[in-house]
């Protein structure tokens, strides 16, 4: 029988770091693109294991580090907006003060701050009360996630326990979306998908709606086949108050959909066509 191999065969010694071994609060991260910002949140993630965690573990009233092992990290690669305080993009501290009835979230410019011994509050760049609500089925794991996305902003929960806490970020992204549109339809050759892009963007947000009434013309002149691009000419139509020509797109835009079997555009056609038919 051959012997078995251990940490000092061959006469090497070998010495186990961290990462070689399974950790009671594992490295997480959550990505998101918000608008046109990337977000990113890095964190360790202790889980409950039979305890009472909010006035317990973590007690109420005092500056908990949002995580384990480490101060927790957001980051943000462009301009974002947090309770109404505009954000430069970096790197910063999660920061979070608990309590029964409203929490104080924080974003610190010390990425590395992870206790009240070295908290600086005139390193606070946003402060954000957060008002926090129970949650029905135990979130056994801390866990963090961006969820809720409309348009150019998103919402950062915190769950554990029987406990959620949200806060919004904001990242407007209108001005430089249409910066881009420009420089799209300014190239040589523009396709149908690109023209497609800037008039459903446009329509959605109400922006320019009558340049984006001749982009969904051109990108049904190029490609009329698709029936989302027919429903977005509908749209576009609508938008400019011609309710004809938005329910004669929107019919063909019906058409193809069923054709293609496309529940969603068979749904929304006819909701669109019944309302400008009124």
């Amino acid at each position: 029988m051959k012997a078995p191999i251990t940490t000092l065969a061959l006469g090497l010694a070998v010495s186990l770091s961290a990462q070689d071994l399974p950790q009671p609060s594992p490295l997480g991260k959550v990505e998101q693109k918000v608008g046109l910002t990337n977000v990113s949140i890095e964190y360790s993630r202790p889980s409950a294991k039979g305890r009472t965690v909010f006035g317990d573990v973590v007690p109420f009233g005092q500056l908990w580090r949002t995580g384990a092992n480490a101060s927790t990290k957001i980051t943000f690669d462009g301009p974002v907006q947090v309770g109404g305080t505009w954000v430069k993009p970096g790197t910063y501290a999660l920061l979070t003060m608990p309590s029964e009835k409203t929490w104080v979230v924080m974003l610190n410019s010390d990425p590395k701050v992870n206790s009240a011994a070295n908290y600086d509050e005139k390193l606070n760049v946003a402060v954000v009360k957060a008002e926090p609500h129970p949650v029905t089925d135990a979130v056994e794991t801390f866990t963090i996630g961006i969820n809720d996305l409309r348009d150019d902003g998103a919402s950062v929960d915190l769950s554990w326990e029987h406990t959620r806490v949200s806060f919004r970020i904001e990242a407007p992204a209108s001005d430089q979306a249409l910066k881009n549109i420009d420089e799209a339809l300014a190239a040589k050759e523009v396709t149908a998908s690109t023209y497609h892009g800037a008039a459903r963007f446009c329509i959605d947000r109400g922006l320019r709606t009558k340049e984006a009434l001749d982009w969904a013309k051109k990108s049904v002149e190029m490609d009329g086949t698709k029936f989302w691009t027919q429903h977005t000419l509908a749209l576009a139509y609508g938008a400019n108050g011609d309710k004809k020509n938005a329910i004669d797109a929107a019919k063909r835009s019906l058409e193809l959909a069923n054709e293609a079997k496309a529940e969603a555009y068979i749904k929304m056609n006819e909701a669109k066509i019944a309302e400008w038919s009124k």
